[in-house]
This record gives structure tokens, sequence and C-alpha cells, in this order.
């Protein structure tokens, strides 16, 4: 804590980051090179550098713990915090393009297991572009939820292309989905609900859960409330719109 209180960026009362000093652009161009590490394969993740408390060692001592939950695009991390106490035993990671905003999770959920002694040690994050890497991080059928939460509208027809959701990427998803697995889109942009919610209905590999798996579901009340575009929202009395769809085996 004394380090805390020398340190601008972080709050003296919570002894959490500042946001203010991690601010970047809103979005990120997810066609653009960017230079960071990436693992050659699932196998080459090392799990110790994210959870240290499951895996003291660079060695993979457990091959059968593996993520379950990754955040596509996941902000300042608020839904993985939330997600983290809700699922304590389950391995999440958030992945994030933006350099700053990628650190400030970082920092956030150090300082949280440090103020919460046994908490927040199954989350973390990394600086990756899922758009291209996700067979790098997971095997096929390793996760079970999958977020996409407030993505990039991407307005303009010509940048289609470079929405998270789309009907090639839906592709992959399946792939590192295990069938039974759920996917969870939101957005405030009517229009991209509708795309987002059009390529899962037209995917051979997805179909939509029923009103009634909706309601009993505890995770499809965070998408709105959990992450700060979703708080934002809410404070303007702004209206969401969500598609929520779990992965199915193929027809034979």
């Amino acid at each position: 804590m004394l380090e805390n209180e020398a340190n601008p960026t972080f709050s003296k009362s919570t002894g959490l980051p500042r946001k203010r000093f991690y601010r970047a652009r809103a979005h990120s161009n997810p066609l653009s090179d960017s230079h960071f590490p990436i693992p050659i394969s699932p196998q080459n993740v090392d799990y110790s550098v994210h959870y240290p408390q499951f895996f003291p060692s660079s060695e993979r001592s457990d091959s059968s713990k593996k993520i379950q939950f990754a955040d596509i695009g996941c902000g300042f991390g608020g839904l993985l915090i939330s997600l983290s106490t809700l699922f304590p035993e389950t391995l999440m990671i958030g992945m994030e393009l933006r350099d700053k905003v990628t650190e400030y999770v970082k920092e956030r959920i150090l300082a949280l297991r440090v103020s919460n002694p046994g908490q927040y040690q199954n989350v973390s994050v990394v600086r990756t572009n899922s758009m291209k890497y996700i067979p790098n991080y997971f095997e096929k059928g390793q996760l079970s939820k999958m977020f996409f939460l407030f993505p990039d509208p991407h307005f303009k027809e010509k940048n289609h292309r470079r929405r998270v959701i789309s009907p090639h990427l839906l592709d992959e998803y399946a792939y590192v989905l295990e069938v039974g697995g759920i996917l969870y889109t939101i957005t405030d942009v009517e229009e991209l609900g509708d795309w987002m919610k059009g390529c899962l209905e037209n995917h051979p590999m997805f179909e939509a859960l029923t009103n009634e798996e909706l309601e009993a579901d505890p995770v499809v009340k965070l998408l709105s409330s959990a992450t700060e575009e979703g708080q934002k929202v809410a404070r303007n009395g702004g209206q969401t719109f969500q598609a929520v769809f779990r992965r199915i085996a193929p027809s034979l």
C-alpha cells in the first residue's frame, strides 16, 4: 500500500489503478499489424504467467486445467472481474488489442489479488489480436463460454470485414467452443445487433438459447451491467441488443 500511496496511477482508497492513466482510443484497427509475442500453439501458452496459484512453474503440471472462458475485446475487464468470483475454479482470460487498456487490466487483477488473498487467481489478460490468433491460444473444443461485449460496430459497409462477428470468424469460434458451449454478444447499436444475430442464425453450428435458458443463466444479467460500456448505456437510458447462442454438433 505504501507503494501505491507514492504512485499517482493508483487510488489511495482502493489500491486499484486509475483508468484515466490508461486511456486509449475506443477501438483499434484489427487488420493492422501489431508487434507482440504470439504462442506458436495452445500447448505453448505459459499458464504460470497468467495463473501462478494454479501453475506455480512454467511446466504445466496439471494439463487437465485449461482456460474455459474467453472475453474477446475485454476492455477494462469489468466482466472478467465479475465472472472471477462467480466461477472461482474456472480459468478465464481477456483478449485485448489496445496496449494501455491491457496494461490497466493486468494491474487491476494484480491489485485485486493483493487486497483479496486467494481471490482473482483464475483470471488474466493478454494483449493480442483475437481476429487473427484465436487458434494459437485455444485447442479444439476447449472453451465453454466466449464473450463479445459492445464490439466496434464498423458502420461503413467497406469495414464490415473488420467486425469481430462474421460468418468466417464464427467457423473459428465454433472450432474452439465445446459442443454446448455458449457465445454471448451484446451491443447498443441495433444494426450491429441484427448483423451478429443474423450471422449466428445462419451458421449451421449455432442455435439460439430459449427464453427460459436465458432467464436461468446468471451470466446473461452481467452482459449489460458489468462493463464500462454497458454502464454508460444504462446511465444514458439507451437500449441494448443481445444474441446468445449455443454451439451445436454438426448434423450428419
